[in-house]
């Protein structure tokens, strides 16, 4: 477990959230006071209909998007107290992504992609890559390094995007969708591998998702409905 994820009690803590958007004049509650909590080491799935605000939360747990009330916190760091600057440092340092599309670049190879927190950390790239390949090794793709993402195939490009998300051993993911484009084998392997790095490193993962499959053996599932969180 990192030093990261041992210096709170909390890998997340969301606190009375509340974001209400403007249409044409009429008021459109989003978040109503939301609170949640994801510990270091646990995977939480956060379910809702479609439109209930599951992205909109996302951006805000990832200072890219404002609350209009309450506070988010990353470990030990209050992001919303933060400014642009020192959001962008906690997300660097303490938060990995997974997206439904893989989002990799694609004249770089798995080990260079793997490597991209680590070089916008400072890191050299003789001191980036070797946790970038160490980090392939944990997700089985070690002989697929030195591959640019066009020779991978779907679900080797999702892993690829997994490692990416914990290479700087952050103290949280979040993932949106990460299975949504894989068929249903690809899918449970890519869950398999965010479980079980989940546990061995001590990391909070928190998947917003329609699939079923992911929520059959998360620890918790939370479900966004009429701006508030339960479970």
């Amino acid at each position: 477990m990192s030093d990261k994820s041992k210096s709170s009690h909390f890998a997340l803590r969301a606190l009375g959230l509340t974001k209400t958007y403007r249409q044409g004049g009429v008021a459109l509650p989003v978040l109503a006071g939301a609170d949640l909590s994801v510990s270091p080491g646990e995977l939480v799935a956060l379910v809702g209909r479609s439109g209930s605000g599951k992205s909109t939360l996302l951006h805000i747990l990832a200072g890219l998007d404002d609350a209009d009330g309450g506070e988010v916190w990353i470990a030990d760091q209050n992001l919303t107290a933060a400014n642009v600057d020192g959001r962008a440092a906690i997300r660097n340092q303490y938060l990995g992504f997974v997206y439904q599309m893989h989002h990799l670049l694609p004249e770089f190879t798995a080990a260079e992609n793997v490597a991209m927190p680590l070089r916008l950390a400072g890191l050299t790239r003789r001191e980036a890559l070797p946790r970038a390949q160490a980090m392939l090794r944990a997700v089985d793709l070690a002989d697929r390094a030195t591959h640019r993402p066009a020779a991978l195939s779907g679900g080797e490009r999702q892993r690829v995007a997994v490692a990416r998300a914990l290479v700087a051993e952050p103290a949280l993911v979040l993932a949106d969708e990460p299975t949504g484009n894989l068929d249903r084998d690809n899918a449970a392997a890519v869950l398999d591998l965010m479980r079980s790095l989940c546990r061995e490193r001590g990391v909070g993962i928190l998947i917003a998702t329609h699939d079923a499959a992911v929520t059959r053996d998360v620890d918790r599932i939370v479900t966004l409905d009429a701006g508030r969180l339960s479970g």
